[in-house]
């Protein structure tokens, strides 16, 4: 199982959600490959931000060594799942796909948890460090919930 989690700078929100999904699903001997991106390439080959590493860190997840990258088309073909952190970041990744098959691996990453609902993860870039617990905590509900639906489905593969 290939997944790619999606925000817009990909320095905040899915530097958390690849971490924290790679830290379950190696727990786990799932084996699924974890990446993140963003549609925007703002900053492009960056750290994720300080306080993403911080709260990660506490929580015991090391995510210093991701670099930040902008989504290509290909990235549509490659994933088998595409989880974007709100509806703006599901709607751009919408006009880049070329295919239906494309266009269904995309989906909300609280949609697991909150079905039907469009619930985004809150992009947390100007606010202080509560912000990003925050999101931490929602990652973390989201991605329990993806490895429950996703590894019977794969296989566990």
């Amino acid at each position: 199982m290939k997944v790619l989690v999606v925000c817009l700078g990909n320095i905040c929100r899915s530097p958390l959600a690849e971490g924290l999904l790679k830290s379950k699903v190696e727990a786990l001997g799932l084996g699924w490959e974890i990446d993140s991106a963003g549609t925007g390439g703002y900053h492009e080959g960056s750290q994720p931000h300080e306080k993403s590493i911080e709260v990660a860190g506490r929580n015991g997840v090391d995510i210093t060594n991701q670099r930040a990258r902008k989504i290509s088309r290909e990235d549509f073909s490659k994933f088998d799942l595409i989880l974007a952190m709100d509806t703006a970041n599901r709607d751009d990744m919408y006009e880049m796909t070329s295919t239906m098959e494309q266009r269904n691996k995309i989906r909300l990453i609280m949609d697991l948890v909150y079905p039907n609902r469009d619930v985004s993860v809150p992009d947390p870039y100007y606010g202080g460090i509560e912000g990003y617990e925050k999101v931490w905590e929602m990652l973390d509900q989201a991605c329990d919930k993806v490895i429950e639906v996703y590894a019977s489905k794969a296989g566990k593969q």
